[in-house]
């Protein structure tokens, strides 16, 4: 069945978890009166602890005993890359609210693919290979135009800073500054590309779910659990100091008085909408994941490129989240149009590193 459907029901995969990890962050601007540190940890233990265990057993029941079986090293270093992408992960929030919706994923996605899609395949010595074949000629080529979709998104975005009048640069999400977003992008971009090396490095924790008898298409649900939990640690010891150092942590647990002693919160009805929304987002981030580790084992021998599949497709809907949530409203024609040219060079480039794919089954 895997063979037959190909590399382009890996695509269509990547398409929606693309949508999912577009439309996550939507629920967390339903989160009232909740600080931002309180309401991302609240997602992220939907989104990095529940999630991944329960998606795990449903799909592999023998999930513990594969995890016991894995050699510790492997274990160590998936856990290690989780954490150093957790690290790009406490930035996206800051992005999104320097950004917006569109130009945020766009830029940190655009990074992210990069060095997420050529990393892997540089550091194992197949470069050389891949440039030499016409399957990865057409894919490299495929990449390049996802860059420039991406810089034609990232121009689009300088635009609309010098187009809105000051007092209207806001985003969906806070405040718009190009200046601020882009360095904190920057460094989110790098360290979320850690993602893309953990399932490399989370390759003997599938070898040995395959011997158990797992389904390939399953084979990367246990991979996450470990991943996902070294960004947990990472995201709940900053969120934890955030916390602390603002008191936020009253939002859940009740009010701060003058004196700094916690008074209950009578709202219980706002607490649990608040978490709702929170864990609706954290099911919708860890469906981009879920959905990403299944696409992948229909990809064939440019498994790697899923990751430009995968950034492509969030950035294509988050854009048009963004445009559904009237970021760009008020900006010139012009800059309208770099955003639509920046979407078909997405939409090309996904085509493209699809076709590239193919030729590369039916020559292998």
């Amino acid at each position: 069945m895997q063979n037959e459907l190909g590399p382009f029901f890996g695509i269509f995969l990547h398409a929606v978890g693309g949508l999912a990890a577009a439309s996550f962050y939507i629920p967390y601007t339903k989160v009232q009166r909740w600080a931002w540190e309180v309401f991302w940890i609240v997602g992220g233990f939907f989104s990095w602890i529940v999630a991944p265990w329960a998606f795990a057993l449903v799909t592999v029941p023998s999930t513990v005993a594969i995890l016991q079986e894995t050699p510790p090293e492997a274990l160590f270093y998936t856990f290690l890359f989780g954490v150093l992408w957790g690290i790009g992960g406490l930035t996206f929030g800051m992005t999104m609210r320097y950004l917006g919706i569109a130009l945020g994923y766009s830029l940190v996605l655009g990074l992210t693919a990069v060095i997420g899609t050529l990393g892997p395949p540089i550091v194992a010595g197949q470069f050389g290979a891949i440039i030499g074949s016409l399957s990865g000629q057409v894919l490299l080529v495929g990449v390049s135009v996802c860059l420039i979709g991406v810089a034609l998104n990232g121009r689009a975005g300088f635009r609309k800073e010098s187009e809105l009048p000051a007092g209207i640069q806001d985003t969906s999400t806070g405040t718009f500054s190009v200046r601020k977003g882009i360095v904190i992008a920057l460094f989110c971009g790098i360290m979320s590309s850690a993602m893309a090396a953990a399932f490399v490095a989370g390759k003997p924790i599938a070898e040995v779910a395959i011997a158990y008898g797992v389904p390939t298409y399953w084979q990367n649900a246990p991979v996450l659990i470990v991943v996902l939990l070294g960004g947990f640690a990472t995201n709940v010891v900053w969120c934890t100091g955030l916390m602390i150092k603002n008191r936020s942590w009253a939002d859940v647990l009740g009010k701060v008085t003058p004196n700094g002693e916690s008074q209950p919160d009578s709202s219980t009805r706002r607490q649990i909408i608040n978490v709702l929304f929170c864990s609706l987002a954290g099911l919708l981030w860890y469906l981009q994941m879920f959905l990403y580790g299944i696409g992948t084992t229909f990809m064939g021998a440019y498994e790697f490129s899923s990751w430009s599949l995968h950034m492509a497709s969030i950035i294509i809907f988050s854009t048009l989240w963004g445009i559904a949530l009237k970021e760009w409203t008020g900006v010139s024609r012009k800059t309208i149009t770099l955003v639509a040219a920046g979407l078909f060079a997405l939409v090309l480039s996904i085509t493209l590193i699809g076709w590239g794919n193919a030729l590369s089954v039916g020559s292998s």
